[in-house]
């Protein structure tokens, strides 16, 4: 039964504190193997250059050493030498004292108390999950326990203002380490409610990943982090979200490769993540869905991190999903359309995007961003290119006098759309008209850009080459090559198709050699494709059919990593549609060498592909 003091039972046990307090100050100056000197003692507490906590202003301490020590001698009698301690050591700590509470903290021995906080925490355990109270006393109370749990935690946060992170980790690992052996099947509720045991492990439960990134140990950083989402702690549902987004956003931008979870305890059915982008959208789901049950807070930056991690993984439609799914009135109207269109433009709905952009036109304050969208995907389809014009000088005209990088993008976008619209006209004048205007775009987008932006500098080429301005061509597409420092394949095929017009077939053979040296091998199917082509017009047809082989080679491989990796629908039709490609290449080359059995192979391995296509066909008929 618990014993209910008076006010003059409160002052004696004030009193008996007081003396237990000096006993023990008067013990720490005599111990000079355990503590400070005296003077060494008192000059760093009244050092005003002592160290302070990072961050933190001196705060005064409040009563609640005082309380816990009322609390500890109803229940024990007595206060013992750790106790004391830690009511000093926290003392200290509360002062800005930081390494006079180390030195504090350092003095408690920890290992010698572990085994009756151990006891204590598996009594209090039991007697809470079966509501009985017929056990054996513990060795220790459990606001002691609670009380040295707060020593241990604040030592560890004391060696972390010091920038002793390695040492701090394990420091703070004590806490977790104690709980899950004594209770292994996790915290009951409400257990520790009556004392700060509860709030000094959510704390500890929090701190520990933080000191493991401090301490540059990103493996047990991640550990921390699973043990942390995976044990039953009690915490509270806003401490879980700000974990889980703080691990995911670790796993998205650490740049370290985390060892895939082992969930002994899922079921068969469940998804195990296998890697650090898996493992970062699973959290950041949960959490969208917990704002959806509306057990935590919308956090916009949850959605920022989502679209990123399913933006590189290939998941647009999964990302347009989970912003259907929020609730109304949690992401902004506007926004959510226009997240939704630029997934669904992503995913190659265009149409579904389209639509979505034109609803925005009706009300969106500023439509310069949906205007520029709907401009690209009009402009390059000709069933829409004339409205794709219209939004295309709807964006010029908004953007006057603004951005000069949104300018010369809506002028490269004009100018695309009149090129695609000038390959549908009637007559050589209206052609004419509409090629010299989309030449004429895309030049002022090059000098509002500073003829820096390699995307108008290598439409620009492109226009000039079609139109047969080749020496323009050419110099425009050198100007992209040392904008893009060769990195962009498409660079090196242009410039090497512009020599090819020129008649120069050695030029862009080496134009092609020089790219293949500094391309990857995955990377080459263009680049082999071109080099065979140019080496037919050289007359090299035995070179030729020895690239296309190389070629199909590199293809066959690259079709295996793909259906094993489960790359991108997209990429898989560009594979499918290169293999093809030299298949029905090849068959020409052996149908004019009048090689029949050679031909009807490679028209064979090309049905294999796709069965209805009109090349394929029509060499079938020759």
């Amino acid at each position: 039964m618990r014993i209910t003091l008076g006010n003059k039972g409160r002052d004696r046990v004030r009193a008996k504190l007081g003396k237990i307090m000096k006993c023990f100050s008067s013990a720490e100056q005599s111990h000079g193997n355990e503590m400070v000197p005296s003077s060494e003692y008192h000059a760093t507490k009244d050092n005003s250059a002592s160290v302070r906590l990072s961050g933190e202003s001196e705060r005064k301490p409040d009563t609640g050493n005082i309380e816990e020590a009322e609390t500890s001698l109803r229940e024990s009698g007595c206060l013992n030498y750790e106790e004391a301690r830690a009511l000093l050591g926290r003392y200290e700590y509360q002062k800005g004292n930081v390494e006079a509470a180390l030195h504090v903290f350092e003095g408690i021995d920890i290992v010698a108390v572990t085994p009756k906080m151990k006891i204590a925490l598996t009594i209090k355990g039991e007697t809470h999950r079966r509501r009985s109270q017929n056990y054996a006393s513990p060795p220790m109370s459990i606001h002691a326990v609670s009380l040295l749990f707060e020593a241990i935690f604040l030592k560890a946060k004391s060696l972390q203002a010091l920038g002793r992170y390695k040492e701090a980790a394990p420091s703070c690992s004590v806490i977790l380490d104690i709980v899950e052996s004594s209770l292994p099947g996790g915290l009951p509720e409400n257990f520790g409610a009556d004392c700060k045991l509860q709030e000094t492990l959510n704390k500890a439960v929090e701190l520990l990943p933080e000191l493991w990134k401090l301490a540059d140990s990103p493996r047990e950083a991640v550990l921390s982090y699973r043990r942390a989402l995976l044990q039953h702690w009690n915490l509270d549902a806003q401490t879980t979200a700000k974990i889980q987004k703080e691990f995911a956003v670790f796993l998205l931008y650490s740049g370290v490769e985390a060892i895939p979870p082992n969930l002994r305890s899922q079921m068969d059915s469940a998804f195990v993540p296998k890697n650090n982008i898996e493992e970062a959208i699973l959290l950041l789901i949960i959490l969208l869905r917990k704002v959806s049950l509306q057990k935590i807070e919308w956090d916009p930056s949850i959605l920022d991190h989502l679209s990123y991690a399913l933006s590189i993984s290939g998941g647009l439609e999964a990302l347009a999903n989970q912003v259907e799914e929020l609730l109304p009135g949690v992401m902004d109207r506007k926004e959510k359309y226009h997240s939704l269109a630029l997934c669904y433009h992503g995913e190659g709905h265009d149409l579904e995007a389209l639509n979505l952009w034109k609803n925005l036109l009706k009300t969106h304050e500023d439509p310069t961003p949906a205007l520029l969208f709907l401009s690209k995907i009009c402009g390059g389809s000709s069933n829409y290119v004339e409205e794709g014009i219209q939004f295309s000088r709807r964006a010029v005209e908004n953007l006057q006098g603004r951005c000069d990088q949104l300018m010369g993008i809506a002028w490269c976008l004009l100018g695309l759309s009149l090129s695609v619209h000038s390959k549908s006209s009637v007559t050589d004048r209206e052609r004419f008209e509409r090629q010299s205007e989309a030449l004429n775009s895309l030049e002022i987008a090059w000098r509002v850009s500073k003829m820096k932006d390699p995307v108008i500098v290598y439409h620009l080429s492109l226009e000039n080459a079609e139109q047969r301005k080749l020496d323009a061509a050419l110099n425009h597409g050198k100007t992209l090559l040392k904008l893009e420092g060769g990195s962009n394949l498409r660079g090196w095929i242009l410039l090497a198709r512009i020599s090819s017009a020129q008649k120069c077939f050695v030029d862009a053979l080496t134009i092609i050699n020089a790219a293949l040296d500094q391309t990857g091998i995955w990377d080459q199917g263009g680049l082999l494709r071109t080099k065979a082509k140019l080496q037919i017009a050289q007359g090299l047809v035995k070179e030729a059919i020895e690239t296309y082989s190389k070629l199909l080679a590199v293809l066959q491989v690259q079709r295996k990593s793909l259906g094993s990796e489960k790359k991108l629908k997209e990429n898989r039709n560009h594979v499918n549609n290169l293999e093809l490609e030299t298949w029905h290449d090849l068959a020409s080359i052996y149908i004019k060498l009048s090689r029949w059995h050679d031909a009807e192979l490679c028209l064979l391995k090309s049905e294999g592909i796709c069965t209805f296509n009109a090349s394929r066909w029509h060499a079938t008929g020759i």
